[in-house]
């Protein structure tokens, strides 16, 4: 008579926990991210990767919509730096809308990174990604040479009044500052600065101020 197959000893309880919690071979991961979307323009619905970082705040649809029709949707021509460029949704949909020359700044080396990537899948060649401060990049300008300035720093810093007057040389006349900021800045603010304030919109979180240089008399 055939013997009965030998059974394998059950594991133990401890065993079967020492079992469970047997370590996985880690598999290395990178960032992680979520998407933005160009709204107008030549790259309109586009998708862009955006990078999940303490205090990065895309600027959302529904303000750069209300920005771009203050500003007249097409940028035909124009000049535009974005100081805190971060997911590049503002500097990116200028170029969408035809600005010629785009300047991108973001200190963020991994951020840098991710915008070469954007600039790459849109073909944006009049893109420039710098990684630079952008108080630093403005201060740097040649004076009076950009139609439209980005600064939209994080809002737990206090970049806004330096990058304010670091702006007011850059500016051509006659150019706009688009300022992000998490509270609003009326005439009292702006006003010492060389700065008035021209449209705003409040949206959640965020106050967006459209401003111009002050004139004189």
């Amino acid at each position: 008579m055939p013997s009965a197959p030998s059974k394998r000893p059950a594991l133990s309880g401890a065993a079967r926990h020492a079992a469970a919690k047997k370590p996985q071979n880690p598999v290395p991961k990178g960032p992680s991210s979520h998407e933005i979307r160009i709204i107008g323009g030549q790259w309109r619905r586009t998708r862009l990767k955006v990078l999940d970082k303490p205090g990065l705040r895309p600027t959302p649809d529904r303000v750069r919509e209300t920005l771009f029709n203050w500003l007249g949707q097409d940028l035909s021509g124009w000049r535009c730096l974005d100081a805190f460029a971060g997911s590049g949704a503002l500097a990116f949909e200028a170029a969408s809308r035809g600005a010629k020359e785009v300047l991108a700044c973001e200190t963020d080396a991994a951020m840098v990174e991710q915008l070469l990537a954007s600039k790459d899948k849109l073909k944006a060649d009049g893109v420039l990604i710098q990684r630079a401060n952008g108080v630093n990049a403005l201060l740097a300008q040649v004076p009076a040479s950009w139609d439209l300035v980005f600064l939209d720093p994080p809002f737990d810093s206090a970049l806004l009044a330096p990058s304010l007057q670091a702006a007011q040389a850059a500016i051509k006349p006659g150019g706009w500052v688009y300022l992000e900021a998490g509270e609003a800045w009326g005439e009292a603010q702006l006003a010492p600065l060389g700065w008035q304030l021209k449209r705003h919109l409040r949206a959640g979180a965020v106050h967006a101020h459209l401003l111009s240089l002050a004139t004189s008399g």
